[in-house]
């Protein structure tokens, strides 16, 4: 029995300094630097993962810079994305506020060709440092409305997760559910 390759374009965006190329890098090369670069238009990276006996996964992730300037580009990068992660900075509130804002432009530029919405993940990033927990979690659900999920068998996305990328524990289960759902879509 022959093995099979299957390519997913994920795209990983949010407001600038919430830690999409961290976690971009903690994951496609298990590395973490302190040092802030911002991202230029868009950086990629490959991970390829043997997703069972006979099938290969390569996710390319495209992480996209969340500045101002480059938002007339993402049509273009957007193109042909198999499923997306949304990022803020947690201890940053307008970031999560802005998390509305990317999940609009993704779904007004880009759906899965059986016309549904790309699967998404929202991901808060960085600690909280003693935040309240319950009225986060009040917030995102004013976020997240149940007509707007996308629904797979197991998981309903979009979904809040809470990691930091510096730790490579966290970093690999988003990465696995948007998988699911993009496999499974």
């Amino acid at each position: 029995m022959g093995s099979r390759d299957h390519l997913f374009k994920v795209l990983v965006v949010g407001d600038a300094a919430v830690g999409k190329t961290s976690l971009v890098q903690r994951y496609s090369q298990d590395s973490f630097s302190k040092h802030y670069k911002s991202t230029v238009g868009v950086d990629f990276a490959l991970k390829v993962l043997q997703w069972s006996d006979s099938e290969m996964v390569r996710l390319q992730l495209w992480d996209i810079a969340g500045q101002e300037r480059f938002t007339s580009m993402t049509r273009l990068y957007y193109r042909d994305a198999s499923a997306c992660v949304i990022m803020f900075d947690v201890t940053n509130a307008t970031t999560f506020s802005n998390s509305q804002r990317w999940k609009q432009d993704l779904d007004s530029k880009l759906t899965l060709p059986s016309g549904e919405p790309v699967p998404c993940l929202l991901l808060a990033n960085k600690s909280p440092r003693g935040k309240d927990d319950e009225q986060f979690q009040r917030r995102y659900n004013v976020f997240v409305h149940p007509r707007e999920l996308h629904q797979s068998p197991d998981q309903t996305l979009p979904r809040l997760d809470m990691l930091l990328a510096r730790l490579p524990l966290q970093v690999s289960q988003p990465f696995h559910l948007l998988l699911l759902a993009a496999h499974l879509a």
